[in-house]
């Protein structure tokens, strides 16, 4: 099993991040710690020297298997769904553009708070036809990257909040590289059974994150991580776990608990 931890390529607001920015020193922090991965969160990829975080990431030998959008939203107010259709069509854009970054890397590109949220006066159906018709653009644009939504808990978005409404919400898409990431601090809010919800996932599984029910690290709240990386190896999950936490009680503690918690919960299910 494969572990990886995000890294915040540019300023943002969003607290439940490891690390943000300084690049060099922290990709080779996230290298000594052991990590398999990094997880990137890219805002907009043209403020991004490419040249010179390929060169990073090659020295030290880390491969990027998810790119994260939600910065996007909280920092631009790009939205999928949102009530202006010049916005909605930024939005589109955006995700294109990070799509074609993530063909650098043969990452998955994740639809999390980009997906935004549906206005009380408006219905269901309306908003979710926005989404459909985003994502099916986008999907079809670039066929070679997959695209993760994000089920997230029902105070920070009321679009797709569980595993079974985003699986609902698959099938109405219709596209093979439109698949699931599974969060555990989400979950732990909104599934019945963790254990069952990823059970149902399965193949439609693109990625996954993990936090404790705190969002600190794993090991810090009461999430059983033992019983949950047993059931993603039953399943036979090949992608990344990758470690979306709050930089408590600072990063570099954050960071190494985590992948100490996460190895030895592997000798556990060995």
């Amino acid at each position: 099993m494969k572990f990886s931890i995000v890294l915040s390529t540019q300023p943002t607001a969003f607290s439940a991040l490891a690390y943000k920015g300084q690049l060099s020193e922290n990709i080779s922090k996230i290298k000594m710690y052991g990590y398999d991965g990094i997880e990137l969160a890219v805002r907009d990829p043209k403020l991004l020297d490419l040249t010179q975080l390929n060169s990073v990431l090659k020295k030290n030998n880390l491969p990027v298997p998810a790119l994260g959008t939600g910065q996007a939203y909280g920092e631009e107010g790009l939205s999928l769904t949102h009530t202006d259709k010049e916005i909605r069509e930024k939005a589109i854009d955006r995700i294109k553009s990070q799509m074609k970054f993530a063909e650098n890397f043969n990452a998955v590109v994740i639809i999390g708070l980009m997906r935004g949220k549906r206005e009380l006066d408006l219905s269901h159906e309306i908003v979710e036809s926005w989404l459909i018709e985003a994502l099916s653009e986008c999907a079809s644009s670039n066929e070679k990257i997959n695209i993760a939504i994000e089920p997230i808990n029902r105070y920070e978005t009321n679009l797709i909040n569980t595993v079974n409404s985003g699986l609902l919400f698959l099938e109405k898409v219709n596209k093979k590289n439109v698949g699931l990431l599974l969060d555990t601090f989400h979950m732990n809010i909104e599934e019945p059974s963790i254990v069952e919800s990823i059970h149902n996932a399965k193949e439609k599984l693109f990625h996954f994150h993990v936090a404790d029910s705190n969002r600190w690290y794993p090991g810090a709240g009461h999430i059983d991580f033992n019983t949950i990386l047993g059931t993603l190896r039953e399943i036979k999950y090949t992608g990344f776990v990758s470690a979306e936490i709050l930089p408590l009680p600072d990063s570099d503690t954050s960071a190494k608990r985590t992948i100490d918690f996460l190895h030895s919960c592997l000798q556990i299910n060995k």
